[in-house]
């Protein structure tokens, strides 16, 4: 393999690629049509081709280092329980994209980075991707989620993958505003809090205060609320660090489903 800096520096530039937020919610959205799915198909439809994808889900956490997936063939992971035979049976089988995985660990070099070849596609991202492309036909990689670093510190790394955009490559982040299923609802009424919190952070969102974003722990029982755990939160600062004033801001797949899961997603393009 090249150097890393020199694989980055391949890159062809292309005009400057949207950065996308997907609320992802149940795996079964992959194999079923619902108001989500048929967002995820037209936000597809809607997209420029990319070069390559990079995901950023919730569901690839890792301690101490943040890891970007390098190989070729990437498989499909079923990270998820008691679910249908059907949806086990989905096989998304993008290409991987070792160069532009090379190049994004280059642009991460004044992080803590490593090459992964054990990963591949969980469902935080196959299960979107499938609907959005499914004829698999872009390279898809995905990036890991160091559970390690604080918000602020996942901005900062984020805003370092900035280039990306202007090589080609669509940045995909995969996770909820609102993802505590501890209280989930099967009637479906939203709780007040999930609603506050999802209105809150939407209004950041739009105004273009993204410190307020990082800032969302210190809302202190809200947040705790809104999210028992970290993980579905933090893809949600990827987007916004590669965003610019350029950029216009877009939501879609607008809801709360079960009571306490944010489908809500945005586009800044």
């Amino acid at each position: 393999m090249t150097s890393l800096s020199t694989t980055f520096a391949d890159l062809a530039p292309t005009p400057r690629m949207p950065t996308v937020f997907v609320g992802h919610g149940s795996p079964m959205n992959a194999i079923e049509d619902t108001t989500y799915s048929r967002g995820w198909r037209k936000l597809g439809d809607s997209l420029p081709a990319p070069k390559a994808i990079l995901v950023v889900s919730a569901h690839w956490m890792t301690r101490g280092t943040t890891l970007v997936h390098v190989k070729d063939q990437p498989r499909t992971i079923y990270d998820f329980g008691g679910f249908p035979p059907e949806l086990y049976a989905q096989k998304y089988a993008a290409p991987g994209a070792p160069d532009v995985a090379a190049a994004t660990m280059d642009l991460m070099r004044n992080h803590h980075v490593e090459a992964d070849e054990k990963w591949g596609l969980d469902h935080g991202a196959w299960s979107v991707l499938i609907q959005m492309f499914p004829e698999a036909q872009f390279p898809v990689f995905q990036l890991s989620i160091d559970l390690t670093q604080s918000p602020a510190q996942h901005f900062a790394l984020a805003k370092d993958l900035k280039a990306l955009r202007e090589r080609g490559v669509l940045i995909l982040a995969s996770g909820n505003l609102v993802h505590n299923l501890y209280a989930m609802s099967w009637d479906g009424k939203p709780y007040d809090w999930a609603v506050e919190f999802d209105s809150r952070l939407s209004d950041f969102i739009a105004k273009g205060d993204y410190q307020s974003v990082v800032d969302a722990p210190r809302l202190g029982r809200l947040m705790q609320y809104a999210h028992p755990s970290i993980e579905h939160f933090l893809p949600i600062l990827y987007p916004l660090a590669v965003a610019d004033k350029a950029d216009t801001l877009s939501f879609f797949n607008e809801g709360i489903d079960l009571g306490s899961v944010s489908m809500k997603s945005f586009i800044l393009s």
